[in-house]
């Protein structure tokens, strides 16, 4: 089965920089393909999690976290469309957050930043490795992403990528 390999916090604003395609073509052993600029990658000859994970990891020029998803999930995540089919707002984006092992959310859902009046960032709901949510184009909206970030990971003691 094949992995999808999620990388945080890399080629955002000049920080972190690198090449993914050129990645991509370095683990051809493990035949990776790129997707985008963005740090995501489609493992078809993952091996062993572990070994695939340290190949990885040593070809970067700097450290970086690592989310390793089985492409089975989003495949199953896709048919279940659990955002649902009607669209949302245009100042509403839906997001899917990948935590680094699955382990379950130690907060209650929803949970809605802030707490009192509009919310700006709203997480549903969580399954396995994936949180789902969505947040409205606001200029306060990335501070609230950092209070998702932080409650989800410190709460369940997980790194928490995507937001």
């Amino acid at each position: 089965m094949a992995l999808v390999a999620l990388l945080r916090g890399v080629n955002v604003g000049g920080h972190r920089t690198f090449r993914p395609s050129i990645l991509a073509r370095e683990l051809g052993d493990y035949d990776v393909v790129n997707i985008g600029a963005a740090g995501t990658f489609v493992v078809r000859k993952p091996g062993s999690r572990s070994k695939f994970r340290t190949a990885l990891l040593r070809k970067l020029p700097f450290a970086a976290g690592l989310v390793l998803c089985d492409g089975g999930d989003f495949l199953r995540l896709e048919a279940e469309n659990l955002f649902g089919a009607e669209p949302s707002s245009p100042d509403v984006v839906r997001f899917v957050g990948f935590l680094s092992k699955a382990g379950g959310v130690r907060v209650s859902l929803p949970i809605a930043f802030p707490s009192d009046g509009e919310w700006l960032v709203r997480v549903m709901e969580s399954e396995g490795q994936f949180v789902f949510g969505m947040y409205r184009r606001h200029m306060k909206t990335i501070g609230y992403l950092a209070k998702v970030a932080n409650t989800v990971c410190l709460r369940c003691n997980r790194s928490f990528a995507g937001v």
